[in-house]
């Protein structure tokens, strides 16, 4: 009792501590445990949180050069968007890295980049935002992709023997990625679970997309770490999976026909059971779920007019004429077979997350997908969440906490507490309470540094100047 008393008199007796930024009278949101803490105090030293409390104990432990009045706000982790894409050749370099400052104007604090075609860039900007020298989220990305012989995308690893994916993967390896990208557009099956095998016997975090010939569970039994894209797992909910795949590979079925047949056969109460299992192997999923209504409903929405066309540069613009014009010549049953489709992925999203499995935050924003914006895509991707039958909570949970627990992270991200980084969004509004709350951002702090309301309308502001050129 006596040694209690008088440690706590020295902690009351002991000269405050510097700090650089004291965020004061904030309502702290734990997303892990839905609930609002209110009238907190936030000390940041650096690029960490070094305390959380009751404003007055905390403000009378610590001074600081910078003060914060959060009265009324509310203090969230920042935002991470584990699916994006960087790319459309060394002429778009330059515009790719202009989406940077935008995703942080919009109060996304880390992007997980999904493999394109500019991967020494991503990698020299991943360091020189890690060190400070570029304004932008925290950059995890996989480096070039893992595909077959003469795939459809470019500035990927052209694999087709396990000799080459075990060469492919050193090269990953000496580039530091953090993760490895499969896809299926020519890989062969074997090699694509080669590949994943592989890379988990190194340590390595697989993302894909999976070839149509094997089944969720084979990829997931061979190691799998997350599925890209929401579709995917309306195949892994069809009894006729593996007879569907078996027909696409024998040329019986094209890639469309195979897509619907999946939807046609979808069985709710068997792909709860699929799901389950996926959860046991602890697969994650990033549904992309904006970008699949936003194709969905190409016909019947009109994007020219969206105001966050107006932060795009314009050669970045001209790649969504890719995927528009694909959708102009769909037929009239291929369209109502789009909507189906994306009607159909928004019932799977919550049996996912009741069947345990982690669902990932994602946007696929960047170039070719249309009218899918960097830093905005997130807040629209979990308003779909939020109108698929998740609760706010959930949502943000995948914004927040799956990403960097996928990623080996948690000990530094996720939440608002003493030891984590310093990437913070102070918004105007409960998110727990309502998922628009996300949208209404107040300050944005990131690796320590206060960038103000002001300043984010700044960097809204430059966006829009260079786009305009």
């Amino acid at each position: 009792m006596l040694r209690a008393a008088l440690a706590a008199l020295a902690l009351v007796a002991a000269p405050a501590s510097a700090e650089e930024l004291l965020i004061r009278h904030a309502k702290v949101v734990d997303i892990a445990g839905g609930r609002i803490i209110p009238d907190q105090a936030v000390a940041i030293s650096g690029d960490t949180i070094s305390a959380v409390g009751p404003d007055r104990a905390v403000a009378r432990r610590f001074r600081a050069s910078r003060q914060i009045d959060a009265r009324g706000k509310f203090v969230m982790p920042g935002l991470w968007d584990m699916h994006v894409h960087f790319g459309g050749g060394p002429g778009l370099i330059a515009e790719n890295a202009d989406l940077l400052p935008l995703y942080v104007a919009y109060g996304v604090t880390a992007v997980r980049d999904a493999a394109a075609d500019i991967s020494p860039s991503v990698l020299q900007w991943r360091g020189e935002v890690a060190s400070g020298q570029r304004l932008g989220p925290r950059i995890f990305t996989s480096g070039p992709k893992l595909e077959g012989y003469k795939p459809l995308w470019k500035g990927t690893i052209e694999v087709g023997t396990p000799a080459e994916v075990n060469a492919a993967l050193d090269r990953l390896q000496a580039m530091r990625v953090d993760f490895v990208k499969i896809t299926d557009n020519t890989l062969k099956p074997d090699i694509f679970l080669y590949a994943v095998k592989e890379a988990k016997r190194r340590g390595l975090k697989t993302s894909a997309h999976t070839p149509f010939a094997l089944t969720i569970v084979e990829a997931a039994d061979a190691g799998l770490s997350s599925i890209e894209h929401i579709d995917y797992l309306i195949k892994a909910g069809s009894p006729r999976e593996a007879a569907i795949g078996a027909d696409f590979v024998a040329g019986k079925l094209t890639y469309g026909q195979a897509s619907d047949a999946f939807v046609e056969s979808f069985d709710p109460a068997y792909a709860r059971r699929v799901y389950r299992q996926l959860a046991r192997r602890g697969i994650a999923v990033t549904p992309t779920l904006n970008m699949g209504r936003i194709l969905a409903y190409l016909d019947r929405e009109d994007h020219r007019g969206d105001p966050a066309l107006a932060y795009i540069d314009p050669g970045l613009r001209k790649t969504y004429d890719w995927r528009v014009e694909r959708a102009a010549k769909a037929t009239p049953a291929e369209v109502a077979a789009r909507h189906k489709e994306y009607e159909l992925s928004a019932r799977v999203l919550p049996m996912l997350v009741a069947a345990g499995i982690p669902i990932l935050a994602g946007t696929d924003a960047g170039y070719l997908n249309s009218f899918n914006y960097p830093g905005q895509g997130i807040h629209d991707e979990l308003q779909r969440y939020v109108e698929a039958g998740l609760t706010p909570q959930q949502a943000l949970t995948s914004a927040t906490i799956t990403g960097p627990a996928f990623l080996g992270h948690s000990a530094r991200y996720g939440a608002v507490k003493p030891g984590k980084a310093a990437d913070i969004l102070i918004l105007d509004a409960n998110p727990l309470r309502d998922i628009a709350a996300t949208r209404q951002v107040r300050g944005v702090v990131l690796t320590g540094k206060f960038l103000d309301r002001a300043a984010l309308d700044a960097l809204l502001a430059a966006a829009k100047a260079k786009a305009g050129r």
